[in-house]
């Protein structure tokens, strides 16, 4: 028998998440049955995609549920195996529970190889918010040589690889940031040509004309909101729009409308794409190959918040929702 402490979803949050949507307990795991193992957490990733699953909102994977614990993409260690596919010492990817330890059927898990890269970055730009950026920039916005693209949250663990794949294409690349070191950042270290500070800049529309005077060709949407709007009336002609997620909606109380004169996407031949990574399984090879080579070569870089310990998860989330984290933000539970 194993002890584990982990966080539990107290409560569902109306409007914003607040502290008291989490619990910490210690809950006695049961013994392993046949395929089962248990796996000792390393490091939890901290998503936004996780907000939405705190309510009980119809969407593409199901809420999480009141009394059990919540789960992310995590690293973690093989510690007991029943699981012919699995050994004890084994590294492994994948949904774990916000918890030290987790009894798991294997579903979903797949080995890593500690040697390619440090673990951490197995969630961040070599896994699945880089993947994320990858797909949605290389298969939806397919930015051309010359054209302009624009990325909200652009230093987010998405978005700054969103931007700099942009760039390496050959594109003018844009972006938003919530201050202005991590503006400085996308610009000195990860190529964007601008990238203002959209809490200071309330203007937006104004700002996009200053530094896109040529429209925006590609939109790799994070954010939703005004920027998105602001962003969807400088659409070119046949103008896309991979639209991974709005942060900025995610805990409005009421659902907020969309931007005004919709017939723009006719008349400008707009592609408005939403999309959810995990669809794209097949597609992982291509990524680690692509995007690998990139990293291997420094011709990709990444930020990381780190916070430790699991303790602290749920302060880092609430942090998260209101862009407090630099880069990808990851817990180090053990």
């Amino acid at each position: 028998m194993t002890d584990a402490t982990q966080i539990v979803l107290a409560k569902r949050p109306v409007g914003d998440v607040t502290a008291d949507c989490f619990r910490q307990e210690t809950a006695r795991l049961p013994a392993l049955n046949d395929g089962e193992m248990l796996v000792a957490s390393r490091f939890l990733s901290l998503d936004p995609y996780m907000r939405p699953r705190m309510s009980e909102l119809r969407s593409y994977v199901p809420p999480f549920e009141i009394g059990k614990p919540l789960t992310g993409g995590s690293v973690g260690e093989v510690v007991e195996s029943r699981n012919p596919r699995f050994a004890k010492g084994d590294l492994v990817m994948g949904l774990l529970n916000w918890a030290t330890h987790t009894v798991h059927d294997g579903k979903g898990l797949r080995k890593i190889d500690p040697a390619m890269a440090p673990l951490q970055a197995h969630l961040g730009v070599l896994g699945m918010p880089s993947f994320t950026a990858w797909y949605g920039m290389k298969h939806i916005c397919r930015p051309k040589d010359g054209e302009t693209v624009f990325v909200s949250a652009a230093t987010g663990a998405v978005g700054q690889v969103a931007g700099q794949l942009a760039k390496l294409a050959g594109a003018r690349v844009v972006g938003c940031a919530g201050d202005d070191q991590k503006c400085q950042w996308a610009v000195r270290e990860a190529g964007y040509d601008a990238c203002f500070n959209h809490r200071s800049e309330h203007d937006t529309g104004a700002v996009l004309d200053k530094l896109c005077p040529k429209g925006i060709d590609g939109d790799f949407e994070n954010v939703g909101g005004r920027i998105f709007h602001a962003v969807f009336e400088r659409m070119n002609n046949f103008g896309r729009i991979a639209f991974c997620g709005a942060i900025s909606e995610y805990q409005d109380k009421d659902p907020l409308a969309g931007p005004p004169k919709m017939f723009t996407i006719v008349q400008r031949r707009l592609t408005i794409q939403g999309f959810i990574v995990s669809d794209q399984a097949a597609l992982l090879g291509d990524f680690v190959n692509e995007v690998g080579g990139l990293v291997k070569a420094g011709k990709l870089k990444s930020r990381e918040t780190v916070v430790d310990g699991l303790a602290r998860a749920p302060t880092a989330f609430l942090g998260l929702l209101k862009g407090e984290n630099f880069g990808k933000l990851i817990v180090k539970v053990g």
